[in-house]
């Protein structure tokens, strides 16, 4: 699908500065909950409970099918209606509230409350992500766009940092860490639902899609890209090493860590720590390194950096030496801020000029589908064949291999297409 702006609308030429200062501040909520909640705390819960991996990587499977279909149709459906604040908000109190259940119940509550929130975070991104156009202007979108990752790291420190407090000085368990991980969510989230404003959308003779029309755009966005080889390789080789990366950032980390590395739960939240402040250095190291180098060949490398990183991890458990687990953060991290500071701007170089915006729909539906797969791979290779979670990380660095040399493979620079030449890009 076609990303862009909403038919019919005026944006503001200078969006008012507390509007684009209530979206970045947004990035910044919504990684509590990512980092604190998914990353760090609800992982270390489980570890405590003795409840299996698969647990996790069912719950987040079937989270992320949900909003593969969801996620598309709520973004055509407010192309037409707009109501973009109204869905950011109603999809952030719903996850607030899912995060404060968690724990409270039984074990199968606790699940599905975090299901809940997982959809209801990735639904809100998708309009939030909408809402950029609205907060800033064709000069600045690319400086807010970066602010907003930027601050979006101290959302992690800050998710850190309430566990921290709940956990060691205050003491008051895990169920009343992720009420407090929650407000804090809630209490920066709270100026965009406040201060961000879209016009109202022009859709007197347009109608709301249906969702099997959405469904329809994407097939055929698929047949489009068949034509570009250049786009498919790089489409196949982001679903490798994203599907790896995103388990590993997803919670599995942090059980490897405690469960086989031998690291004490609050070691994990140093290690977390140590691993995001190497990612913001990476992200910035990558973006420099991009103008220099070139996307293709500073992506290769962070995902040999990813490689080395998991490997590190296998021999830490291995080996019993505890210490490796701090190279893991510092590799790790890096590896991290330099993929994804170079993963986009590849896809930009790849990607015809006229079907961009279609094609970068692909891209997104790519990293949906890769939450899926990884943590079910996982749950198969631990708990159903019960070859061990090294295994598993084995696994997940061929798939991070396996991406790097389909990478390798594609030109940078859109090639012409096979099946229509007169379309050659300029």
């Amino acid at each position: 699908m076609k990303s862009g702006h909403t038919p019919g609308v005026t944006i503001e030429e200078t969006p008012p500065r507390r509007a684009t200062t209530a979206w970045v501040v947004y990035d910044l909520a919504n990684t509590i909950f990512a980092l604190g909640v998914v990353g760090l705390y609800f992982p270390e819960w489980l570890t405590t409970s003795g409840l299996p991996d698969s647990s996790l990587a069912v719950t987040a499977a079937a989270a992320g099918l949900v909003v593969i279909f969801a996620a598309p149709w709520v973004g055509a459906v407010t192309d037409v209606r707009g109501g973009r604040v109204r869905i950011l908000t109603i999809s952030t109190l719903v996850a607030v509230a899912a995060t404060s259940l968690l724990t409270r119940g039984s074990d199968v509550t606790t699940f599905l409350a975090l299901g809940l929130a997982l959809v209801a975070v990735n639904i809100g991104s998708v309009v939030y992500d909408a809402l950029l156009p609205f907060v800033s202007t064709k000069e600045n979108r690319g400086r807010v766009s970066g602010n907003g990752v930027g601050v979006g790291y101290v959302g992690s420190f800050i998710g850190v940092g309430i566990g921290v407090l709940a956990l060691e000085v205050l003491e008051v368990g895990y169920a009343t860490t992720f009420t407090m991980l929650a407000a804090g969510f809630l209490l920066f989230a709270i100026p965009a639902f406040r201060y961000i404003s879209e016009p109202a959308p022009d859709s007197s003779d347009r109608r709301a899609p249906a969702i099997t029309s959405v469904v329809g755009d994407l097939v055929r966005s698929w047949r489009r890209a068949a034509q570009w080889p250049n786009v498919i390789r790089f489409l196949i080789g982001r679903f490798l090493y994203t599907d790896a990366i995103n388990t590993l950032i997803g919670g599995f980390l942090t059980i490897y860590a405690i469960q086989e590395i031998g690291l004490e739960p609050s070691g994990s939240r140093t290690l977390l720590a140590l691993a995001i402040a190497f990612a913001i250095l990476g992200g910035i190291g990558g973006g420099r390194a991009v103008e220099r180098f070139g996307s293709k060949r500073v992506l290769q490398w962070a995902l040999a950096g990813w490689v080395g990183a998991i490997l590190t991890g296998v021999a830490a458990a291995v080996t019993g030496l505890v210490a490796l687990a701090w190279l893991i953060g510092a590799v790790g991290g890096t590896a991290l801020g330099a993929t994804w500071a170079s993963d986009r701007v590849t896809m930009l170089e790849v990607s015809p000029p006229q079907h961009l915006g279609e094609f970068y729909g692909l891209y997104a539906t790519v990293g949906r589908f890769a939450t899926i797969l990884g943590p079910l791979v996982w749950a198969l290779i631990v708990d159903v064949l019960d070859f061990g979670r090294s295994a598993a990380m084995l696994v997940l660095a061929g798939s991070i291999l396996a991406g790097w040399f389909t990478i390798r493979r594609v030109e940078v620079g859109p090639a012409v297409s096979p099946r229509s030449r007169e379309e050659r890009p300029t």
